[in-house]
């Protein structure tokens, strides 16, 4: 007799096939391909992202290029399971322009892109009904509040979401990438892994 988490796990198959014909905005025409969430439909834990990066395009996962190794390096740090989160972005579509070598430059997303994409953040959050979800920078935060709130003044804080969920809110992991010399990005790391912690005090449940 299928589970509950079955259940959840189907319906969380049938949006993302839903989902990889969206074309609730312009952005449809840029990406390669739609790039839902990822992980366990019964995870008690979802963390939300800006978009998908130039690797998450091409290969449909999210989380899976330089910044999603960064993620695996600050979870590994804060003790906690990747396996038993749920990773995936406030926009599903990879935003970007083309440079003269040919590079796709990432761009970030508008808050009219942001909110038509809300439609499908919502229903991950309907079926996956996370005790905690985690803004990893401000697009997410942008997205899960409904409103802007700078990283600056709520990093680190559980806020609460439009719909009324606790939302831990930190850095995207890009930032730790985008910073030049080696012993910021160590010490923005650490700060980073520290952020996470609270998630596994939190939500015991994804520890390691």
């Amino acid at each position: 007799m299928p589970t509950i988490a079955d259940a959840a796990e189907a319906r969380l198959h049938e949006v993302a096939n839903e989902a990889a014909r969206c074309q609730r905005c312009p952005l449809y025409k840029l990406g390669t391909q739609t790039v839902f969430g990822s992980g366990p439909a019964d995870a008690p834990v979802m963390m939300v992202g800006e978009q998908p990066g130039d690797v998450e395009d091409r290969q449909g996962l999210p989380f899976v290029g330089p910044a999603g190794r960064m993620l695996d390096r600050a979870l590994e740090t804060a003790g906690l399971r990747r396996d038993r989160i749920y990773v995936t972005n406030a926009v599903k579509h990879f935003k970007h322009v083309i440079d003269r070598g040919k590079r796709r430059i990432h761009q970030k997303p508008n808050a009219y892109e942001i909110d038509r994409c809300k439609w499908w953040l919502d229903l991950e959050l309907e079926i996956i009904k996370p005790e905690l979800t985690v803004a990893l920078g401000g697009t997410a935060v942008r997205a899960l509040a409904g409103r802007p709130i700078t990283i600056k003044s709520a990093r680190g804080e559980v806020l609460r979401t439009a719909d009324g969920r606790n939302m831990l809110v930190t850095i995207h992991p890009s930032a730790i990438l985008r910073l030049r010399e080696s012993e910021s990005r160590a010490a923005e790391l650490a700060r980073f892994a520290h952020d996470l912690r609270k998630v596994g005090r939190l939500v015991p449940a994804v520890r390691r």
